[in-house]
């Protein structure tokens, strides 16, 4: 199965889940740069269930437009278990969503450092009440990192929404 169609098929997937629920999602992106958002709403019909893309690449704009505080990003860095679990929050809390996906990592190909080299992303998922996250150590240039990113960011936010019902 090519990328493409597994994706796609995803999305499928998630579009039937927030339909169920009568539920929008939300996205939060940093190391992705609005590649998850760009995935959903490359999907007709996207519209009855996705509600708003936060692309919020700089440390500043974490915390001007999701509320993620900036002591968080000093204390434990922009890519950190702390900060994603922040911006799902923030997703919620700023869109009509019920539900969103975040992101922030090391796409590289620098930027890495021994306790976070270059593929670390954390990725959190959830709703305002219950957010999940985790961390993972991708293989691959810039782009494998971040595709890698999307497709296991809507795994995860599929598994949740699965649970949920």
């Amino acid at each position: 199965m090519t990328g493409l169609v597994f994706r796609q098929d995803l999305i499928e997937q998630l579009a039937n889940q927030l339909c169920e629920h009568k539920a929008l999602m939300a996205t939060a992106e940093s190391c992705t740069g609005g590649g998850i958002a760009h995935a959903l709403t490359a999907v007709a019909g996207s519209s009855a269930w996705f509600d708003a893309g936060f692309v919020t690449y700089s440390n500043q704009s974490k915390s001007r437009m999701l509320g993620v505080p900036a002591e968080v990003i000093a204390e434990r860095g922009a890519v950190s278990e702390a900060v994603v679990t922040a911006m799902v929050a923030g997703a919620v809390a700023n869109s009509e969503a019920t539900f969103a996906v975040s992101v922030s990592g090391v796409a590289g190909p620098g930027g890495g450092s021994p306790d976070k080299p270059v593929g670390t992303v954390w990725i959190a998922w959830g709703s305002a009440s219950d957010v999940q996250a985790e961390c993972f150590l991708f293989d691959g240039d810039r782009n494998a990192v971040r595709e890698q990113t999307i497709d296991t960011a809507l795994q995860r936010l599929l598994m949740f929404l699965s649970e949920q019902s």
